[in-house]
């Protein structure tokens, strides 16, 4: 070869070599830019999920005395339970947290099955909002919300560092959390808007679209997955954003998506009783029924409609479908909510042991259901229903120990029962104080915690009283062994001291129970009454003994007796002092 044609063939070796090199290059810098927007994806989705939580978390906080309102409209009908469980899941934006939060009630046995179900459906209709919320950017033409998000979150974080108003807090969090949802849905909407014209995606929503079982199918495993469905629209309606999605695949998957929330229910069943299990089942079984009519519809539209099978949907026409589907699916379904829960015992058999069946330890363990810890106004006005339910367990020890220490002929048999109770009471201590340190570490407000903080104090005290209770069994042996009685005064003395101290005690659960000012009172005048009684009773008892009418033993259990009665005086003055600090 000469020296032209090898200069020849070398150039164009190097030619080849720098296009190999340019297109290696380039595919690496492809690479790298898709790789960038996943990642804004995936940060985009985080911030939509974590500026939903915080929202949500600002959201509760306001409304936490109404929540307290809420949680009594749980005993009644099932059309008001449909308003609650859609209010509930539009404050704490998850349809999926309302359901697992049902499931404990009903657990706990503080919702039937019956009342269950219209919590459930309007759980359905509240998760719309998050979808509207979304779609917002569609809709709202004079201020959008992704345009907006930055100085709301700049100013909500703004506020919140320099004021020391708890409620300006609360709305700052929502604030924030508001800014970071949208700021994370404009980070995804950019992340997809490239490929807005790949035949990828048309070719993907168009098989999912043709198919309803795919569709619904996928959309069932996505929310599954992220355990959110408020999630999983968010994500399609980004998609529905930059016109990626057509009708039909839209449709199926939010059919889907209904079906995959109840994942999230159906795991949190699955360590409960049979009643929890049911509820979560008709859960499922409400959701599919209503998507799979909803499937047929929607099929027969789509055939006889084909310019709107090949349109585009946008994400507020997902918005509309989500929120006509979800109402129309209680309307269709809430005549047969009986038979909803007949078809729950025959998927889930078997009969479960009602509370009256169940000894008072065990009802109570029942009712401190961790399910309700999803939403945190809930479990503490739970955890306040429990403390007085202990409340009531050792007034009832009280009075046993009142009556056998009163009695003509005492038995050893009222001990006995007295000190089983006791050690119950002292479990019942240890369960409610693990309960209150777990409601403690949630999202609380500032009474929230206070009002935590004092049941900590209030079950440490009616514990107290449990132990004087046993205490005064005690002396019923004492009793025994030396063949003590009381003298007719001694014990109409004693009798009196025990009727207006057992008075005090119950007025103190009951300033629990109630937060009424009227209870406080009361036991602040009786425990004075009964401090004027003790000093009264022990003088006269003494000026007794000193002039030999009444025997050194029974002395010793009569001064015991009152002294012991004092203080339980003292801790009812304490319980109802916790009381009158929240309600300042």
């Amino acid at each position: 070869m000469n020296s032209a044609g090898f200069r020849k063939k070398r150039n164009s070796v190097e030619k080849n070599v720098v296009d190999h090199d340019e297109e290696g290059n380039w595919r690496k810098k492809e690479m790298i830019e898709h790789v960038g927007n996943l990642f804004a994806f995936v940060g985009g989705l985080g911030m939509f999920l974590y500026g939903m939580n915080i929202m949500a978390d600002g959201l509760q906080k306001s409304a936490g005395g109404k929540m307290k309102q809420l949680l009594g409209y749980l005993t009644n009908n099932r059309i008001l339970g449909i308003i609650m469980g859609a209010l509930v899941t539009a404050i704490i934006q998850s349809s999926s947290a309302t359901t697992v939060m049902v499931v404990g009630f009903v657990n706990a046995g503080i919702l039937t099955l019956t009342q269950a179900v219209g919590v459930i459906m309007g759980a359905n209709i509240g998760t719309t909002i998050t979808a509207w919320l979304v779609s917002a950017s569609e809709w709202a033409a004079f201020a959008k919300p992704e345009f907006i998000a930055p100085l709301i979150l700049g100013v909500g974080a703004f506020v919140m560092l320099f004021t020391k108003s708890q409620k300006t807090k609360m709305g700052s969090e929502i604030a924030i959390g508001f800014g970071i949802l949208f700021i994370g849905l404009s980070s995804m909407s950019s992340a997809i808007s490239v490929y807005k014209d790949s035949p990828i995606f048309a070719q993907a929503f168009a098989t999912l679209g043709g198919n309803p079982v795919l569709g619904i199918l996928t959309g069932a495993v996505v929310t599954a997955l992220i355990q959110s469905s408020s999630a999983s629209v968010g994500i399609l309606q980004t998609l529905a954003l930059n016109g990626i999605v057509n009708w039909p695949a839209a449709i199926f998957i939010t059919l889907g998506q209904n079906i995959g929330t109840c994942i999230t229910a159906l795991i949190s069943s699955m360590g409960a009783n049979r009643t929890a299990k049911r509820a979560a089942s008709i859960h499922l079984m409400f959701n599919v029924a209503g998507a799979v009519i909803f499937a047929i519809i929607m099929s027969v539209v789509f055939h006889l409609s084909p310019a709107f099978t090949a349109s585009k949907v946008t994400s507020t026409g997902i918005s509309i479908f989500h929120t006509i589907f979800n109402i129309s699916n209680t309307l269709i379904l809430f005549p047969f909510a009986g038979l909803l829960v007949k078809l729950s015992g025959i998927l889930i058999k078997g009969e479960e042991v009602s509370e009256e069946e169940m000894d008072e330890e065990e009802a109570v363990l029942r009712h401190l259901d961790e399910r309700i810890l999803e939403t945190p106004s809930f479990a503490v006005e739970n955890a306040v229903k429990e403390v007085v339910r202990m409340g009531e367990i050792v007034s009832t020890n009280l009075k046993t120990a009142m009556d056998g220490i009163l009695t003509d002929k005492p038995e050893t048999s009222i001990v006995d029962k007295v000190v089983r109770k006791e050690k119950m009471i002292n479990n019942l201590e240890k369960m409610l104080t693990e309960y209150l340190i777990k409601i403690s570490n949630l999202s609380l407000t500032e009474r929230q915690v206070e009002v935590v903080n004092n049941l900590f104090y209030t079950v440490s005290d009616m514990e107290r009283v449990g132990d004087h209770a046993e205490n005064l069994a005690e002396f019923i042996n004492y009793r025994i062994d030396h063949e003590i009685e009381f003298s007719k005064t001694a014990e109409e003395e004693l009798r009196s001291m025990c009727d207006t101290v057992l008075d005090c005690y119950n007025s103190s659960v009951k300033a629990r129970e109630t937060e009424e000012v009227e209870y406080i009172r009361r036991v602040v005048n009786l425990e004075d009454d009964i401090d004027n009684m003790e000093e009264e009773l022990r003088e006269t008892h003494i000026e007794r003994l000193s002039s030999g009418k009444c025997r050194a033993e029974v002395g010793v259990i009569f001064l015991d007796a009152i002294s012991n009665l004092e203080r339980v005086a003292d801790h009812a003055v304490n319980i109802a002092g916790y009381v009158k600090d929240e309600i300042k």
